[in-house]
């Protein structure tokens, strides 16, 4: 078992999106920069939290880098309708909707 945090596992990285990861990336590096500072002035409990922020930062560059070269898939976009936006319904849609529209009118 790889040592890192249990958020940035291999398996969760393949569900996030570029920017997502490039936002993992400057959190981890930024917590590098503060591990390595409170180890400068002596403050540090945990030393094995900076071998474990390195593999993850590692980790993210490896993702970032398969899927350039197109090793690894990059996940689809959510689709979020825009506000405003009307749904498009498929004749499929609007032959089972119909049936229970016809319905509710008869019951007025």
């Amino acid at each position: 078992m790889s040592v890192g945090s249990k958020e940035l596992a291999p398996t969760e990285l393949d569900t996030f999106e570029n920017e997502r990861l490039i936002d993992e990336l400057k959190k981890a590096k930024e917590e590098l920069f503060n591990l390595r500072f409170q180890s400068a002035t002596g403050q540090l409990e945990s030393h094995g939290r900076l071998r474990a922020v390195k593999r993850d930062i590692a980790r993210i560059y490896t993702v970032i880098r398969e899927r350039e070269l197109g090793i690894r898939a990059t996940p689809a976009p959510l689709e979020v309708p825009a506000k405003g936006a009307k749904k498009t319904t498929t004749k499929k849609d609007a032959a089972e909707a119909a049936p229970a529209e016809v319905a509710e009118e008869e019951k007025n």
